[in-house]
């Protein structure tokens, strides 16, 4: 959208906002993108644009976008620009009021005083997460996978397991998935009571690309304001591929020259605008822990949006449509994916050597496995056998039923602690179950 002004001193700041009517009197909301020669201002439209004519008039508000936090805001659902969009009337007045865009951030060095001594760990609850993938306070752990690997339902399963054990600040923002997704997860939440702790803002696959582009920054205000009352929180986010596609749209409507992949020439400097803001204050206040879903587009890991994201997550789950179609959930590929949590300072010895072991039984199964795929079992040595026999029973064992998946799987989702999963895994390796079928390891909670 462009705006002409008459004076070059009218002409409005990057991110200003400027509203105008289309004919059916509904206001559209515009913020500057761009200024060009002969006093005009490149705008991208927040909402739909439908109906708008040609030399309308504009208002030009003066400040950029600003969103109302605070407590008012759990159980609630707002779109990019802070308005409610869950048919439960006005949020409140008198709220404190929050730009989404913020200056340069600047560096932030630890050292010396400021170092950071310990590490607070999170219980997932889910057993291949806990024993591989630790999750640390304050990191940015990454769901990768193309379509229907089980993203969302691992988020979600997620959601109900950390907000229910820490009783945590939770903001989930869903940026272009499906409007029935979004749905679902209001009714999850309900259900399994986690909404009073919960925020979410949506802009969906139905909205412009404003809109799902700006609604990141809108998830990521929301979590600053409850951490800076020095409270912890979790930030979900789902999808972060569809912000980085919200913003090649956008860069296309610009005109600007894409680079050789096709996507915008800002796309690490748009990936660094949203995750350098994902940190702790220096100062030691609340934190925020990071969950973001990431879409792999036709299962192309080298894809370049994918490989800008990949920089700024601690830990990144793989998940695997080999892994599905073996009917193994959560679908994590322990061999493709990765973790820097997983140190012998943070999570203990005991706990990293199992850790290793595991990988080490799976790295010698995927050898073992094209092996009996052209000579059968019986071919094998009997130490291989051996460990054939316990990867099939810990691939198994790391497989879990989910609170969230009881509708389809018909079987009750279970906690499983962290103690607990390493006690199974331990028994495993260590040969003493080794007298028990693989079956029975397969879709449960704790190792009996």
């Amino acid at each position: 959208m462009d705006v002409k002004f008459t004076n070059a001193q009218d002409v409005p700041n990057i991110y200003s906002v400027l509203t105008t009517e289309n004919v059916d009197k509904e206001v559209v909301v515009l913020e500057v993108a761009e200024h060009l020669p002969g006093n005009i201002a490149r705008c991208i439209s927040i909402n739909s644009t439908i109906n708008l004519q040609r030399s309308t008039p504009v208002k030009v508000l003066g400040s950029t976008i600003e969103i109302p936090a605070g407590e008012a805001l759990y159980g609630r659902i707002i779109n990019m620009l802070g308005q409610p969009i869950d048919q439960k009337g006005p949020i409140g007045s008198g709220l404190e009021m929050f730009p989404i865009r913020k200056k340069d951030m600047g560096s932030q060095v630890k050292g010396g005083k400021t170092r950071q001594k310990s590490f607070e760990r999170m219980e997932t609850g889910i057993k291949i997460i806990d024993v591989l993938f630790p999750v640390v306070k304050g990191s940015k752990t990454g769901i990768l996978g193309g379509a229907a690997l089980g993203k969302s339902i691992l988020t979600l399963e997620i959601i109900q397991h950390i907000v229910k054990k820490y009783r945590g600040s939770c903001v989930f923002t869903g940026i272009g998935e499906r409007i029935r997704e979004g749905n679902e997860l209001y009714y999850e939440l309900l259900k399994h009571e986690v909404i009073d702790k919960t925020m979410m803002v949506f802009g969906q696959m139905n909205d412009p690309p404003g809109a799902r582009f700006g609604v990141a920054m809108t998830g990521v205000t929301m979590a600053e304001a409850i951490q800076r009352k020095n409270q912890d929180v979790l930030l979900f986010v789902d999808n972060i591929f569809r912000f980085i596609q919200a913003g090649a749209e956008i860069s296309t409507l610009l005109g600007r020259v894409p680079s050789e992949t096709g996507y915008q020439p800002t796309l690490i400097a748009e990936a660094s605008e949203f995750h350098e803001r994902i940190r702790s204050t220096p100062e030691g206040g609340g934190s925020i822990t990071c969950f973001e879903a990431v879409y792999v587009p036709a299962d192309d890991l080298t894809d370049p949006a994918v490989v800008a994201i990949f920089s700024f997550l601690d830990s990144i789950l793989v998940l695997s449509r080999e892994k599905i179609q073996l009917g193994l959930y959560p679908a994590v590929d322990p061999l493709a994916s990765s973790c820097a949590n997983l140190d012998i300072d943070i999570v203990g010895a005991r706990h990293f050597e199992i850790a290793q072991e595991i990988i080490r039984i799976f790295q010698r199964y995927e050898e073992l496995r094209r092996i009996v795929l052209v000579i059968g079992i019986d071919e094998l040595s009997a130490a291989d056998r051996t460990l054939y026999e316990r990867a099939r029973k810990l691939q198994n064992f790391l497989t879990q039923p989910f609170y969230v998946a009881e509708p389809y799987t018909g079987k009750k989702g279970e906690y499983v602690s962290l103690a607990q999963s390493l006690d199974g895994c331990e028994r495993i390796i260590a040969g003493k179950v080794d007298h028990r079928p693989e079956e029975e390891f397969y879709l449960i909670g704790a190792l009996t």
